[in-house]
This record gives C-alpha cells, sequence and structure tokens, in this order.
C-alpha cells in the first residue's frame, strides 16, 4: 500500500507560524503534524507501507529531507512531487501521477484523527467521514440502506447529510482514479473554480464503485492558532502515558509540571507551573511562568509569561504578562521593557 498526502497549501490561516515553517510539519506534542497523520495511517490500513509520496510547494531542499526522513522512519520509500499552481484536490493528486498505482490511502495533511476502525479493503473505496454539526463547509456523503455512498457533495447550501469527508481516502485501484482525474481535467470539469476530487468520486460511483464509510472517534484540525492549540491538549491527553517521561536531558527546577505534557530534550525549567496541555520543543528555555494550555516550539525563551491557549514559535522571545499570544519564529516580545 501507498500514502499519498498532499499538503502544498501555504497554510494562511496559521500565520505567522506557517511563514517560516509548513503547516503540516508543525509539531504537535513533539512531533510533525504529517508524521502523526502517516503514523495513524498505518495503524489503521494494519499492513506495510510501501511508498509516502508527498506532494508539496517550494518548500526547499531541508524540508524536502525531513519529509523523506518520516517515510524512512516507517520503513517506506519516500517520493516529493510538486505543485506549483493551487488547482485543487484533484489536481494535486495528479501531480503524483507516477506513484499512483495498486491501493494507495489519500491523506491531505491538514487534519489528525482517532480511530478504531479496520480499513474494508473489499470494497473499492473507505471514504473517512465525521459527524459535524454544520456540514455547509465541507464535503458530505449520502448512504444507502446498505451503508454504501450514494452521493458526493461539494459543501452543499440546503442539507443533505452531516457526514463531513475529513480528507483521508482509501482506493484499492488508483489507476482508475486517475482515469476519472485525468477526464475531468482533459474536459476541463471544475467545481469552485477548481478541479475537485469529489468529481471523480462521483463519476467511480456512477460507473458502479462501492465506497463504505471510515468512522473516526475525533477529528482535529490544525487550520489556526486556536484550533492547532486545542489539538495539541487532545493529543496529549490521547498520549498521556507515553508523555509521563521527560528526557534525561530536560531541567526541571523548583517548578510543577501538569500532567500531560510533552517536555522536549535541553528544556529548562525554573521556578514555573507547566500544564496541563503544553508542550515545551527542545532547548527552549521557561522561566518564572505559568502556562497551561499551550505549544510552544524550539529554542525559545519565556520570562514571566503568563498564557494560556498561546502558540509560540522557533527561537522567539516572551517576557511580559499578556494571557493569550500568537507569536511567530524569531520574534521577540517584551512588555518589561515599556
Amino acid at each position: 500500500m501507498k500514502i499519498i498526502v498532499p499538503m502544498a497549501g501555504r497554510g494562511s490561516r496559521l500565520r505567522p507560524h506557517t511563514l517560516t515553517v509548513p503547516k503540516p510539519l508543525i509539531p504537535i506534542a513533539g512531533k510533525p503534524i504529517v508524521q502523526r497523520l502517516v503514523e495513524d495511517i498505518a495503524k489503521v490500513a494494519g499492513e506495510n507501507i510501501e511508498e509516502v509520496a508527498f506532494i508539496i510547494g517550494d518548500f526547499g531542499s531541508e524540508i524536502e529531507k525531513s519529509l523523506l526522513k518520516i517515510a524512512e522512519k516507517l520503513g517506506a520509500k519516500g517520493s516529493i512531487y510538486h505543485q506549483t499552481d493551487p488547482l485543487g484536490t484533484a489536481h494535486a493528486i495528479k501531480c503524483a501521477d507516477a506513484s499512483m498505482q495498486g491501493d494507495v490511502v489519500i491523506a491531505f495533511a491538514d487534519t489528525l484523527f482517532r480511530a478504531d476502525f479496520q480499513l474494508d479493503k473489499n470494497s473499492d473505496g473507505v471514504i473517512w467521514v465525521k459527524s459535524v454539526e454544520d456540514p455547509s463547509s465541507f464535503g458530505v456523503v449520502k448512504l444507502d440502506n446498505y451503508g454504501f455512498i450514494t452521493d458526493f457533495v461539494e459543501k452543499p447550501e440546503t442539507f443533505v447529510s452531516d457526514l463531513a469527508i475529513i480528507g483521508i481516502y482509501y482506493f484499492n485501484s488508483a489507476e482508475k482514479l486517475m482515469h476519472e482525474i485525468n477526464y475531468i481535467m482533459d474536459n476541463n470539469i471544475k467545481n469552485g473554480g477548481e478541479y475537485q476530487l469529489t468529481t471523480a468520486l462521483e463519476n467511480l460511483r456512477t460507473k458502479g464503485a462501492k465506497f463504505t464509510l471510515g468512522k473516526v472517534n475525533d477529528w482535529m484540525d490544525c487550520g489556526n492558532k486556536n484550533a492547532t492549540v486545542e489539538t495539541n491538549s487532545k493529543i496529549l491527553g490521547y498520549e498521556k502515558e507515553a508523555m509521563n517521561e521527560y528526557p534525561a536531558s530536560a531541567v526541571i527546577e523548583n517548578s510543577l509540571i501538569i500532567p500531560p505534557c510533552f517536555i522536549g530534550e535541553n528544556v529548562k525549567v525554573s521556578n514555573s507551573k507547566i500544564g496541563p496541555g503544553v508542550s515545551l520543543g527542545n532547548n527552549t528555555v521557561i522561566v518564572n511562568s505559568n502556562i497551561e494550555n499551550s505549544l510552544i516550539q524550539e529554542n525559545t525563551k519565556i520570562n514571566h509569561g503568563n498564557l494560556s491557549n498561546s502558540m509560540i514559535g522557533n527561537s522567539a522571545q516572551y517576557y511580559g504578562i499578556a494571557r493569550e499570544i500568537s507569536l511567530g519564529d524569531y520574534s521577540v516580545l517584551d512588555f518589561q521593557s515599556k
């Protein structure tokens, strides 16, 4: 099986944090979003992953090396493809045409999930879905009495279903999917000005393909600061047993750590209360602070912080008393100097 990961989006809703790091590589509880995503898919698939193909923008060679290492950790071949124009979800998959053979999972790298179902490889495809209160912002599916999908509807203006597609799909034949993607692109068939994967899915369904559901227990968004901080706290909660031990290089002095928290390598915490729901990246220093439900990246220094629901990037410095902030990489915010 192969995993295809379209991730060329700019992540504009998560700025300033995505100005220097692509959103799928932002760490959640100490591990990049995209790494967590492919590892979770591998668990659901229940088999070895042959290849992980990443479809990216112009992220640079260092980012590409990081992605290839993520594939290597799964024992898989890593491949890099580039999407230079944002022409839609079907177009993104077309960019990885050379890897689209056999059975594949396609996973858009802006979401994480928790699920306990087994992948049904006897169907033509499986669509991961989650019931949502407002389905008008999502692609949704309708079902027949046997649990098979009867319709794919992109962002319905009137209610047709509350089963939202979360952006993860299994296909037992990548070749059949590519045939439909090539058809809609060759004939310039667009929805909302873009080539949509849901159009190809609907074409497959009308030709007799049987799609079943993969229902997830939790669907966690990483689209903006608040959602990313909340997802970090949720992941810490799911993995709280693994988060109980800190690396030997971490120094905790006269401080209280309230689990669940992630503490990275060479972190130093003194005279502070940390947690619950806090991630501290490698080499971060926290002094005289009270931090809860926050995501702090690497090489950052915080002094006299009183923070909640906050996100601070890499190599940043914060001195002050604000309750909630979003501070990007290499930024300095010093309330004490004023």
